[in-house]
């Protein structure tokens, strides 16, 4: 039947393609047409063979619902205010999401099965199906043409780390596809340790395990009919899935291998030839733009990415750009930008260690051989980096001479003209897309309660001052000019005041903090004063405020009070009850940092979900 009804529709007069996205979770470009030759994928080999293979392919971020947030809507996370992770941002009313526009054009579009969307939304509505049963093969009419994605969850981290569901996972995996521990070169930043030849073995056999779920798919092109009607898509969602690639703005972390074929009726659609690899930077802002330039549906001015497919394409793109802000619990704001050679990394919370204590993470086998080696002197000296307590301000990498970026030449004088070109094109492009990213995940829902609507029409109708708010965390501001800054009528100004107040050792020691500081009516600011005083050495009032927070009635602004208590180490001490009883809090996050502050505080290694 379902041949029949795939000839039905190859057959039919609609002139439209069809379209596949096949994408799965946490892989890096370890496939074996990218040239590794200890991946075993011959699907995915033979897809590129029959295709197009892209070497510099982004994500737009390195986490799955924040970069998904920018698939789906065309519009960077950061200005929509959903960079921060199982967030629930708003959604202007004026923007539709692409599957909607595609619907409206005709086009039948299921989602198989992930949304996590990082919006608030009925995701289920925006498709015709989505669920673990959504296939093209569901429509009614069999001349509609279509748009499928399949999200292959495979490769996930948790497979990696989880032996039971890694065994599921590779449970029809041949004998002859399987990597054993210390076939596989551990990468040169990892402590070589039988956890992490394991642990890096299975990463690659899950690998395997997804190409054949991508041959499935495939297969049933062929078995449909539809294979000369349809464009298929292939990309994973970040990078893979453990310390330093997910979560952090390495390429490791955001280069994706991306697989574009194109029916031989259609190759005229696609810049380069079948079979061979294309050079362009292509990020995931790109992808929804070029799945309606496809369609032929006229392209929404708010979605800014390029069409990399299709007639009359636009010049090629000459950077890449890429954001992290709050992973899991974890707040630290990061911003990229990539060009074919070069990486610039700008750090807004330098403070702050790398690799900040994130729960899950943590409970993975590769981060904990880190804290192992970390505690005994034996970390390579690749991966120093990895373990340091404080980030410097920005980085700047040739990613073609030093591709594991180890190498920060942003104080290299031969490289200066590049870095400040590069530091140019972040605040240009910071500008334009107007980036939330210093704005408090807090302060933002405030404002959006107050204007009564979404961030991203705030920052583009209200008067924000955003150069005072940048300024503070990357500029050189006296002590007179922050206590100015902390009577300022913005928010989100007075905050970086008071961290900045806090953070420098010259500024704390002519102890600037008073407590009628602690008056400011927004909780955030109230805990970065706090903060402040509390390194100042008044351990009474600041702690207290800190204390305070753990109970407000607003989740995420306990968060921030449990991220300051436990960055405050011993000093907080006196907080140990208070953190004890937020142990059911109803918020997960919440939760998993006032557990790390106890187990810090009385030695204990309670693990939490």
């Amino acid at each position: 039947m379902f041949f029949l009804h795939g000839c039905a529709s190859a057959a039919s007069q609609d002139p439209r393609p069809n379209i596949v996205w096949i994408t799965c979770e946490d892989i890096s470009p370890q496939l074996s047409c990218y040239g590794d030759s200890m991946a075993r994928t011959p699907n995915l080999d033979r897809l590129a063979k029959e295709g197009v293979l892209y070497r510099n392919a982004f994500a737009s971020a390195p986490v799955c619902a924040v970069a998904r947030s920018s698939i789906i809507s065309g519009i960077y996370s950061s200005s929509l205010g959903s960079q921060h992770m199982r967030c629930k941002a708003q959604l202007p009313e004026q923007i539709h999401l692409y599957p909607e526009l595609l619907r409206e054009a005709g086009y039948y579009c299921t989602n198989n099965v992930k949304t996590d969307y990082n919006l608030e939304m009925d995701n289920a509505s925006i498709w015709d199906e989505s669920s673990n049963k959504a296939h093209w093969r569901n429509r009614s009419d069999i001349d509609q043409p279509f748009f499928s994605i399949f999200n292959f969850t495979t490769s996930h981290e948790s497979r990696v780390n989880d032996s039971v569901r890694y065994k599921e996972a590779i449970a029809d995996l041949p004998d002859s596809l399987i990597r054993r521990p210390g076939e596989v070169p551990v990468p040169a930043y990892f402590p070589e340790t039988d956890i992490t030849q394991e642990l890096w073995a299975r990463y690659y056999n899950i690998i395997s395990a997804m190409d054949r779920q991508v041959g499935e798919i495939l297969q049933q092109l062929e078995e449909d009919g539809l294979a000369e009607n349809t464009i298929v898509i292939y990309y994973s969602d970040h990078g893979a899935g453990v310390p330093r690639h997910k979560r952090w703005l390495y390429d490791s972390g955001i280069k994706i291998p991306l697989i574009v074929r194109m029916p031989k009726a259609l190759e005229h659609l696609c810049p380069t030839e079948a079979g061979i690899q294309n050079e362009e930077l292509v990020s995931f802002i790109d992808l929804p733009v070029t799945a309606l330039h496809l369609a032929g549906i006229e392209l929404p001015n708010y979605m800014i990415g390029r069409p990399f497919l299709g007639d009359n394409l636009p010049e090629q793109r000459r950077y890449i750009y890429a954001g992290r802000d709050r992973m899991d619990e974890r707040y630290d704001m990061q911003r990229a930008v990539r060009d074919k050679r070069y990486k610039y990394i700008r750090y807004y919370q330098p403070y702050l260690p790398l690799c900040q204590y994130m729960n899950t993470p943590e409970k993975g086998g590769i981060m904990q051989a880190i804290r192992e080696a970390e505690a005994n002197g034996q970390m390579p000296e690749a991966g120093m980096h990895i373990i340091a307590d404080t980030k410097p301000e920005e980085v700047l990498y040739d990613c073609l001479t030093d591709p594991l970026e180890l190498v920060n030449l942003a104080k290299d004088p031969a490289y200066q003209d590049i870095l400040t070109e590069m530091r140019q094109a972040h605040g240009e492009w910071s500008d334009k897309t107007m980036d939330t990213g210093l704005i408090p995940e807090t302060i933002i829902r405030t404002w959006e309660e107050k204007f009564g609507k979404p961030i991203y029409r705030i920052m583009r109708e209200e008067q924000i001052p955003v150069a005072l708010i940048r300024e503070a965390p990357i500029g050189n501001l006296s002590t007179t000019e922050l206590l100015s800054r902390l009577k300022h009528d913005n928010d989100a100004v007075r905050y970086w005041a008071a961290i900045q107040l806090g953070n420098s050792p010259e500024l704390r020691s002519a102890k600037p903090m008073k407590a009628d500081m602690l008056k400011d009516p927004t909780p955030v600011v109230r805990f970065s004063v706090a903060r402040a005083m509390v390194m100042q050495g008044d351990l009474t009032q600041g702690l207290a405020e800190l204390q305070n927070g753990l109970q407000h009635g607003d989740e995420w602004v306990r968060l921030h009070a449990a991220l300051n208590i436990d960055e405050l180490g011993e000093v907080a001490r006196a907080a140990l009850p208070d953190l004890q009883s937020v142990m059911k809090d109803e918020n997960k996050y919440v939760v998993r940092v006032a557990n790390h502050a106890i187990n810090v505080l009385q030695g204990t290694q309670n693990v939490v979900k």
